[in-house]
């Protein structure tokens, strides 16, 4: 995910659609615990299936921030999906972003303890 990170640096993308299918090695996926206020970390220590990637990019203390859910097939046909915390690419992922506006900006949200993108009101 670092190199989609690296990509929108590059471009100065700072809004956007993020979608993506293809395949990795490994990743690690997240649920989030209201309470904890935190992930509940899900390790995925085996190749999948991408079979949807999804997120955001907003811009956060003016650099671009990549927000992703995925849903990973396993060879066995369940899946396992949440916030994408981390994955390693493997054979290959087409990643296709979409700029959306000039910029989206992201606040944290002081009941989630999230960065959310602000919208009227916020």
């Amino acid at each position: 995910m670092s190199a989609i990170g690296a990509a929108l640096h590059r471009h100065d993308l700072r809004a956007g659609r993020v979608t993506a299918v293809g395949g990795f090695q490994e990743a690690e996926v997240g649920w989030f615990d209201r309470e904890r206020r935190d992930y509940r970390r899900i390790p995925v220590r085996e190749q999948v299936e991408v079979l949807s990637l999804v997120g955001d990019v907003a811009a956060r203390d003016g650099e671009p921030v990549l927000h992703v859910h995925a849903v990973l097939g396993r060879a066995d046909g369940s899946t396992v999906g949440g916030h994408l915390l981390s994955a390693r690419v493997w054979p290959t992922l087409e990643v296709i972003v979409t700029e959306v506006a000039p910029e989206l900006a992201k606040q944290v949200d002081p009941e989630t303890g999230l960065a959310l993108i602000a919208g009227p009101g916020r």
